[in-house]
Order: C-alpha cells, then sequence, then structure tokens
C-alpha cells in the first residue's frame, strides 16, 4: 500500500483529496502547514507527496527544497492555483516532480498519482545520496564525506548519522535516538549515546571551523548549521 503525505490548508480541498485517495486504496496522512510537514515527513516513509504552494508559515516552494536538501527524493506533486509558466518552472526548480493546477479533476489527480508512483517504483538508482551542508551519506556504498574529503565510520557510527541526517536541524532526545538507531530503551544509567555523539564529533567536526553536531541541554542532539 502507497503512502501518501498531502499538505493542504484548504479544508474543502484536502478532504477531497484525502477521500478519494483512501476510496482509490491508498494510506495517507494530512497536514495543514509547511512546518509541520518539516516534522512529519521524518516521521515515515513516504511514496509520495502532494502539496499546495501557499501554504501557512512555510510555503510550498521552500518546503520543497528543504525537502531536496535534506535528502527526501519522494516525488512530489505540486497543486496551486498559480499557473503561469515561471510559476511551474520555479516549482520544478525547487525540486517538484510535477504540477497540477487547480481547480482540477479528480481522474486528472489520480492519473497524476498513479504516473509518480509507477515511475518511483520503476526507477533504480545506483546510489541514495543524503546530503546536508557539506555532508554526504551514500547509503549504498556506505561511504561518508565531509568537504568532498572520504571519512571512515563504524556500521553504528554510520546508522546513527544517517539518523541525523534524516532529521536535520530537530533536537533529537536520547530516548528517540535509542529507539531509532539502537533499537532499545534508553537507560538512564548509560551514556553509551554520549560516547557515540563524541565519536561523531571526532570524526566530523574536530577538524573543521564550523560544528554540525550540537548538544541542547536536557534535550538531546541536532544537526545544524551554527548561525
Amino acid at each position: 500500500m502507497s503512502y501518501i503525505l498531502i499538505i493542504e490548508d484548504d479544508t474543502r480541498v484536502s478532504e477531497l483529496i484525502n477521500r478519494v485517495l483512501v476510496e482509490e486504496g491508498y494510506k495517507t496522512s494530512l497536514v495543514t502547514d509547511g512546518d509541520k510537514a518539516k516534522d512529519i515527513v521524518f516521521q515515515a516513509t513516504f511514496d509520495l507527496i502532494i502539496t499546495d504552494i501557499i501554504l501557512p508559515k512555510t510555503d510550498g516552494i521552500q518546503l520543497v527544497k528543504f525537502f531536496r536538501a535534506s535528502g527526501i527524493q519522494t516525488p512530489i506533486l505540486m497543486l496551486t492555483a498559480l499557473g503561469t509558466t515561471d510559476d511551474k518552472v520555479e516549482g520544478f526548480d525547487a525540486g517538484a516532480d510535477d504540477y497540477l493546477v487547480k481547480p482540477f479533476e479528480i481522474r486528472e489527480l489520480l492519473a497524476r498519482v498513479k504516473a509518480l508512483l509507477k515511475r518511483n517504483q520503476s526507477q533504480t538508482t545506483e546510489t541514495y545520496v543524503l546530503k546536508y551542508d557539506d555532508l554526504e551519506l551514500n547509503l549504498k556504498t556506505k561511504i561518508f564525506k565531509r568537504n568532498g574529503l572520504e571519512i571512515s565510520l563504524t556500521p553504528k557510527e554510520f546508522n546513527f548519522l544517517e539518523y541525523l541526517m534524516q532529521n536535520p536541524e530537530r533536537v533529537l532526545s536520547k530516548a528517540e535516538i535509542a529507539k531509532e538507531v539502537w533499537n532499545t530503551h534508553f537507560d538512564t544509567g548509560t551514556n553509551f549515546i554520549d560516547v557515540y555523539v563524541n565519536y561523531l564529533r571526532k570524526k566530523i567536526d574536530r577538524d573543521y571551523e564550523h560544528k554540525l553536531i550540537h548538544t541542547k541541554s536536557g534535550m538531546g542532539f541536532m544537526l545544524k548549521r551554527e548561525s
């Protein structure tokens, strides 16, 4: 079952899209603003993202740019009342895969959805790369680079960094890291996560002026560019 994220603040439109997709057998999640979308997109693996351009907080163009900069390669279908060529070019340049102008027919929406899902499922790629700032993590070859220079990581360091890069600029608690990276509950009597944070800092940040791994006292850790 394909999982589709719908990002739309118009209640009438969002409920219609959601109902139609569910009736077609798709699993869906619905959010109404760009900031919420930034959070939920890292909480599950989506097969398709449908987003409006005009959204509260973070608009669709900036949202798509954020997804792509974060290494998310999920196909994106943009919905908007803005239908000029310049608008479409801006959407595609941001990283969208397709564009549908409102008002649209449900049959056309479903056709676009099916086409994007089919194309995504049939595509075979040699590599899948997460990128953030000057970090590059290849999930297929297991090669990590910073500023173009390859840095050796242990398997667990790699998995830990992968999780950080999948959730950039978001504070991750020790309990969340323990569950998602180590598949265990966090024991407050241990400091293994702190140890691995130090391992990564020595390899990733020590030789660079701007640091990327930050500690948020009493909260956890995050991957973030220094302001």
